[in-house]
C-alpha cells in the first residue's frame, strides 16, 4: 500500500512539473546552446525534457526553438538529438536535414512556405544550404528560379526615375 501511495505522489509531481512554466533562463540557454553545443543541450534536455518545445522570443516576432537554432546553424547532430527526444519537425529543419520528400510534400500542400522565414528571418533555401544537402538545395533553387528571372526582367525594364528628356 505504501509503495502505491508513493507512486501516486511521484506521478502527481511529474504532472505538476509539466504544467508549470519553464524558467526563461533555461529556455534562453537551451536555444542559445542549440546553435553550437550538443553536450550542454543533452544536459539541459535531461533536466528539462519539455524545453525542447519551448521558444525564445528575440523580440519583434523573432521566435526561435532549439530545433530552429540547430537548423539554421547546420547542426545536424543537435537537430537529430532534439528530434529523437520529441521535438516537432518543421519545414526548416527538414530542409537542413535533407529530408527532400518532406520538403516537397509540405510545399505541395502549402506552396507559400517556399517564402516563409524562420528564426532571424532566415529563409528555407538558406536552411538547406546550412545542411549542405545538394538535392534539397537544387530543388529549392529550381523552384525559386522563375522568380529570380521575373525580378531580373522587372529590374531591366523598370522605368527610370527622374526627368525624361
Amino acid at each position: 500500500m505504501l509503495r502505491w501511495v508513493a507512486l501516486i505522489h511521484v506521478d502527481k509531481e511529474r504532472a505538476m512539473a509539466s504544467i508549470l512554466p519553464l524558467p526563461p533562463a533555461v529556455v534562453g540557454e537551451l536555444v542559445g546552446r542549440s546553435h553550437m553545443d550538443l553536450e550542454k543541450v543533452r544536459q539541459l534536455v535531461a533536466e528539462y525534457p519539455t524545453a525542447i518545445h519551448a521558444a525564445w522570443d528575440w523580440g519583434n516576432g523573432d521566435w526561435e526553438t532549439p530545433l530552429g537554432a540547430a537548423s539554421h546553424s547546420g547542426r545536424r547532430d543537435i537537430a537529430e538529438f532534439l528530434l529523437s527526444r520529441g521535438a516537432r519537425l518543421d519545414i526548416f529543419a527538414a530542409a537542413m536535414l535533407g529530408k527532400l520528400s518532406v520538403v516537397r510534400a509540405m510545399l505541395e500542400d502549402h506552396p507559400a512556405a517556399l517564402h516563409m522565414r524562420g528564426p532571424h528571418g532566415i529563409g528555407l533555401l538558406e536552411h538547406a544550404r546550412a545542411g549542405k544537402h545538394a538535392g534539397t538545395i537544387a530543388h529549392l533553387e529550381k523552384l525559386l528560379e522563375p522568380e529570380k528571372k521575373k525580378g531580373a526582367v522587372r529590374a531591366a525594364g523598370a522605368p527610370r526615375r527622374g526627368r525624361v528628356a
